[in-house]
């Protein structure tokens, strides 16, 4: 969820200087030495062809954007960017909160509809509302007010 938000906000740095770091990869093994991070820091890989995304840097494996799973990389060597962030915690925190939000409500805000019920004869209420499709709330409508404030106009 951390890398959809940062996709949607057009933001990956909050502020802080990301460090970029151009050249040839290589990641064997489903892993990838990276000394230039610290234990739990934030990455965006960029070039890749298998792994392009944004992952949590650990000793002990790469988890994913939300770090809540090691993951293991693509075997491959690539010329690209390794992007090292500086995710403050108050991001982190709402990322987990949107996606908590998602989980509870993400298929009922993906329809267009509040109800609907079939009893003899169709009917259905429309949702409103929100500036997603048909009306729906999304979790970008449900966090508007504590995206706003971390929102890009362009990269």
């Amino acid at each position: 969820m951390l890398q959809k938000m940062c996709e949607f906000l057009h933001n990956y740095d909050f502020g802080n200087k990301i460090r970029e770091y151009s050249g040839t990869f290589e990641i064997a093994g489903g892993a990838i030495s990276l000394p230039f991070l610290i234990e739990g820091q934030r990455f965006l890989i960029k070039g890749s062809i298998l792994n392009d995304g944004l992952y949590t840097y650990h000793a002990a494996g790469i988890k994913n954007d939300d770090d809540s799973a090691v993951v293991g990389l693509h075997d491959e060597t690539f010329a690209g960017t390794i992007c090292a962030l500086a995710v403050p915690p108050a991001v982190i925190a709402l990322s987990a909160e949107i996606k908590a939000w998602v989980d509870k409500y993400g298929e009922k805000s993906s329809s267009p509809y509040a109800s609907e019920e079939v009893i003899g004869v169709y009917s259905y209420t429309k949702a409103s509302g929100g500036s997603g499709t048909g009306g729906a709330i999304t979790w970008k409508d449900a966090f508007s007010d504590q995206l706003k404030p971390y929102r890009k106009v362009c990269w």
